[in-house]
């Protein structure tokens, strides 16, 4: 009986080795590949280009495959992280907030140097004759209006507690045209240049990009006021990432990340160098977007 049971065992293993058929294995790279993403708050063909050497940076640190995942807008990158499509994303205040507060446990690792104290520029027309301010300048309800994305935190959330604060009023309220979305910080700027809106609000460093590279005339898109300083940019991560890629994995990761040197991998941010980041920093934007209804 014993000699049978073994004969069939091998005509078993015989058969299976015979049939084609491999037994089933892991895709190589399926769980050791790092996914990342970011807000497109500029165009999102040259993210993806500017990207590819942070990735190819990270790859070779952390000994891991690393890969861009494109997003079309600011909340489709804050749904592909609570679905876990990515596991770190480079967002703005008010997305990291929001990711954080939909999966439970994430964390922010990592801000430009000058994220802890971060700002807006309010931007005109020349047409408009408005001149910079010290101040809000309270005479823009007349002029016709546009934020970046509905979720930036430059763009629109931090914009627009200072718009409420200076004049007791929301947006829509203190504008007497439909305020508009252009959706990125570039659009804003080039919506701005051709007078479809007269004035609009943009993230400093985005601005002043544009200015150095030509693509923004200063004299014909002038900034008028320069915003308090705020919270902003971040690097956040899933809390399953030492799961699926190792124990201390994301410790690493931040440790990668901040002991970068060489500020042509942080094109893309863009960013001199990073920096440790905490959740607690956006507390203050949490606040803000719990205030105005945008925490879901």
């Amino acid at each position: 009986m014993r000699y049978v049971l073994l004969l069939l065992s091998s005509i078993v293993i015989a058969f299976a080795g015979c049939s084609g058929e491999e037994p089933p294995t892991e895709q190589p790279g399926t769980e050791a590949t790092l996914r990342f993403s970011a807000i497109p708050d500029q165009n999102s063909t040259e993210l993806a280009e500017k990207f590819a050497p942070l990735a190819r940076h990270l790859s070779e640190a952390l000994g891991v495959q690393v890969q861009y995942v494109p997003s079309r807008d600011y909340q489709a990158t804050v749904e592909m992280f609570r679905n876990g499509d990515i596991d770190l994303a480079w967002f703005g205040g008010l997305t990291g907030v929001q990711a954080r507060h939909l999966v439970d446990g994430a964390r922010a690792i990592a801000q430009g140097d000058s994220d802890p104290s971060y700002y807006s520029y309010f931007i005109a027309n020349r047409s408009t004759g408005l001149q910079a301010s010290d101040t809000f300048p309270e005479n823009l309800g007349s002029f016709r209006f546009t934020f970046g994305s509905e979720s930036s935190t430059s763009g629109r959330l931090m914009p627009e507690y200072f718009i409420r604060e200076a004049a007791g009023k929301s947006p829509d309220e203190f504008f007497e045209n439909p305020v508009g979305y252009s959706g990125s910080h570039d659009k804003t700027a080039e919506l701005v240049a051709s007078g479809q809106f007269e004035v609009g609000v943009i993230n400093y460093k985005v601005y002043d990009q544009r200015v150095k590279e030509g693509k923004t005339d200063p004299d014909l898109v002038r900034v008028i006021w320069r915003t308090p300083p705020y919270a902003d940019y971040n690097w956040t991560v899933r809390p399953d990432l030492d799961t699926k890629l190792g124990e201390g994995f994301t410790a690493r990761l931040q440790q990668a990340l901040i002991s970068i040197d060489d500020p042509s991998l942080l094109s893309a941010l863009p960013r001199e160098k990073l920096i440790p980041a905490s959740n607690e920093e956006y507390d203050g934007i949490r606040e803000v977007a719990r205030e105005l209804g945008m925490l879901r």
